[in-house]
């Protein structure tokens, strides 16, 4: 199996189940994956290098503004893209065999926990799993703690008050917070020079 063929049937929303070409195939990136964040892990490293790192997780190019406080934890990586101007804190484990899209200017807080995979609830097959990406906004600030479900997306500069678990989508330019979380306020900007009224 290729790396191309495994994304476009996690990005369809099949079941995964045990035994399969699949499931083999995603428990050989997750050994890749955790090689590569024991080293990310381990020992200092420039943000160059820690970039570095993050490429060959990704496979994908990181922009030069993406900045990264170790540790890190994935069991994946291959399904990560990140926009420009991304801060990941201390302590995140991003579950990303769904997809997980960060947009440009996101700010994501130590320990936030980001889970693409479901597993079936009928008892029989709970071993079969259930993947849906989480998108994430431009300009989102997600706070310590927090936890962000399968199939969520976060509207772009909406905040995510620390502590929430995010069971669903969250509107543009909200503040979201709890378990789970709801919308507790909606965000006003202010005017920048030159905004004309309206």
């Amino acid at each position: 199996m290729e790396l191309k063929e495994f994304l476009d049937f996690m990005d369809s929303g099949s079941t995964i189940t045990g035994d399969t070409k699949i499931h083999a195939y995603m428990h050989m990136l997750s050994q890749e994956a955790l090689k590569l964040t024991a080293e990310l892990n381990t020992g200092y490293h420039t943000p160059k290098e820690i970039r570095e790192i993050m490429e060959r997780l990704t496979g994908k190019p990181m922009d030069e503004s993406f900045n990264l406080f170790p540790p890190f934890y994935t069991d994946c990586g291959k399904n990560l893209t990140f926009g420009k101007n991304v801060f990941l804190n201390s302590g995140c484990k991003f579950q990303d065999q769904g997809g997980i899209f960060i947009g440009d200017g996101c700010l994501i807080g130590h320990n936030v926990v980001l889970a693409t995979l479901n597993h079936n609830l009928d008892p029989n097959h709970r071993g079969d799993l259930i993947p849906a990406p989480i998108h994430i906004g431009k300009n989102v600030w997600i706070g310590s703690n927090a936890t962000v479900l399968a199939g969520v997306t976060i509207g772009d500069g909406a905040v995510i008050a620390a502590g929430a678990v995010v069971t669903k989508s969250v509107l543009e330019k909200t503040i979201a917070g709890g378990v789970p979380a709801r919308v507790m306020k909606t965000i006003v900007c202010e005017k920048e020079p030159g905004d004309l009224e309206i």
